[in-house]
Order: structure tokens, then C-alpha cells, then sequence
């Protein structure tokens, strides 16, 4: 499985990581299909309480809340656009999941009532305050967590010239 993280989500994280300071910090993803496996970050909330220096506890109320006005914002296309799973911050630890972690996404996918396939956890912190430093873990139900690839794209430079421009299209 591979995700692509947008240079803006990237920004996003690394503004609110440096504002959260050693608070967890967390969230939702929501991602477009784009091709087998491979899923681009649409957009991803952003909860700011419910966390402590070692804890982060997800609010139902935001996500739902967030999730509707994105699957209103995309027109029910769930084809292409749908929930990919949650993201938090590690700030004084390894970006990679906890116990508790692993047990809250386990318990997302084997919830009939949440109805999905698979679930992606996104965890990040920061390194030197402003280098972005992550792992993404696929749970599915009945099946042992996938460690998911995680590109991120670069930055759009409009002020490259032309020919560059011209050679990145033939590529």
C-alpha cells in the first residue's frame, strides 16, 4: 500500500506540530484512490485537545463532523474519495505506533459499524522543530498490521523556467 502526503499537508503538520509543543495532537485522513493500492491525502483534520505529552484521545464528534462535510464537499463519491483512517503525534517519542495505538486502529477495523476495509494510522513528529518525521501502519481486520509506503510530493515551484518545466512534462 502506498500514500502520498501533498506539500501542503506537510506544511499543515509541521505549523501545528510547533504550535501543540509537547502535546499529542491528532486527527482524521481523507484520501482519493488514484490508482491500485495508492491513495493521495485530500485533506486531513486537525483536533487539538484531548491530548497529553504521552496520550492523545480521539473526539467521535469532530471526526464525524469533519468526515460529513468532506463526503458533502465530494459528492458522496466514495469510489474515489473516502476515510483512510487517523493520524496523531508522537512528540517525545518514535513516530511509530504504541500498544494503545495499535489496539484503538484494531478496534476501528473489526467494527462492523464503522463498515471499512482497512484503516491507515499516520504517526509524525517533528525532528529539530521543523523536519517532518512519520511511519503509516495499515491495520485490516483478522490480519497483521502492513507498514505503508509514504511519499511525499514536493513543493510547486512556479518560478522554475520554462525549459525545466518543459522537460518535467516529457518525463
Amino acid at each position: 500500500m502506498r500514500m502520498i502526503l501533498p506539500h501542503a499537508a506537510v506544511k499543515t503538520l509541521v505549523a501545528e506540530l510547533k504550535r501543540a509543543g509537547v502535546r499529542e495532537i491528532g486527527g482524521v485522513l481523507v484520501g482519493e484512490h488514484v490508482g491500485d493500492e495508492t491513495f493521495r491525502i485530500a485533506d486531513l483534520s486537525i483536533q487539538r485537545s484531548g491530548g497529553s505529552a504521552t496520550h492523545f484521545v480521539r473526539d467521535l464528534d469532530h471526526n464525524r463532523a469533519f468526515l460529513n462535510e468532506f463526503f458533502a464537499r465530494t459528492g458522496h463519491n466514495y469510489q474515489r474519495f473516502n476515510y483512510l483512517g487517523e493520524w496523531h503525534s508522537h512528540p517525545s517519542f518514535e513516530p511509530l505506533p504504541s500498544v494503545q495505538d495499535q489496539k484503538a486502529m484494531r478496534d476501528i477495523v473489526e467494527d462492523p459499524d464503522v463498515g471499512v476495509n482497512f484503516a491507515v494510522l499516520l504517526i509524525v513528529t517533528l525532528a529539530r522543530r521543523s523536519t517532518l518525521h512519520l511511519s503509516a501502519t495499515a491495520f485490516r481486520a483478522q490480519a497483521s498490521p502492513l507498514v505503508v509506503e509514504v511519499e511525499t510530493e514536493r513543493e510547486a515551484n512556479p518560478k522554475r523556467g520554462w525549459f525545466v518545466r518543459l522537460i518535467d512534462l516529457l518525463r
